[in-house]
């Protein structure tokens, strides 16, 4: 069986899970190591049942199973994916505050910006517009300002011409190290495991 994650704002929100398969084609001695394992409380029906379903398991080579793991990888991305732009895109009944802080970070992705500058161009105090924004996105603007720079960096990763030091600092990261580390906390694998994963989907 194989167990993918599911991650949405680094979170582990699901797994998706492949049936039961097989290496190599089940033998007697196999299932008698699985009997054992099951201890000696089972009565002759269980055990006639236990028989029918194991010899009945599905017998994969190495390389689908590999096609298995690498295609149930491309779900959980794209689920994952799907659900992280629908937290980042702007909600209609969403206060005017939160919407033109939205629209100011969107429009600055790219530079150095602090919180005081995204309150004023909101018309509130920092203090309220951090009660009102985390209200609102359930993120704090830091962690949002994160994510957003998150979602520009992995549609810069598609491309397979650019180089992840220049994606680095076009989706407004101070570092590379920071980068790293805050890709691998949101999306789940680092830069380079996710433009793989990318170029896969896309030639599929």
């Amino acid at each position: 069986m194989v167990a993918v994650p599911v991650k949405v704002k680094g979170l582990h929100i699901a797994t998706f899970l492949s049936g039961q398969v097989l290496r190599r084609e089940p033998s007697q001695r196999d299932f008698a190591l699985v009997m054992k394992m099951l201890g000696d409380g089972l009565n002759a029906n269980s055990v006639r049942k236990a028989r029918q379903a194991y010899f009945a398991t599905p017998v994969v080579t190495a390389e689908r199973f590999q096609s298995i793991v690498k295609l149930l990888a491309l779900f959980a991305q794209q689920l994952g994916e799907t659900a992280s732009h629908q937290a980042m895109a702007p909600a209609p009944a969403e206060p005017r505050p939160v919407a033109l802080a939205k629209e100011f970070l969107h429009a600055h992705t790219d530079q150095e910006m602090t919180l005081a500058q995204v309150a004023q161009h909101a018309h509130v105090s920092p203090f309220y517009f951090c009660k009102l924004f985390k209200k609102t996105t359930g993120m704090t603007f830091t962690e949002y300002l994160a994510r957003l720079r998150i979602e520009k960096a992995k549609t810069l990763l598609k491309d397979p011409l650019s180089r992840v030091s220049e994606i680095v600092y076009a989706a407004g990261f101070g570092s590379i190290p920071q980068f790293n580390s805050l890709f691998k906390r949101y999306v789940g694998v680092p830069p380079r495991q996710y433009r793989q994963l990318a170029q896969t989907q896309a030639g599929r």
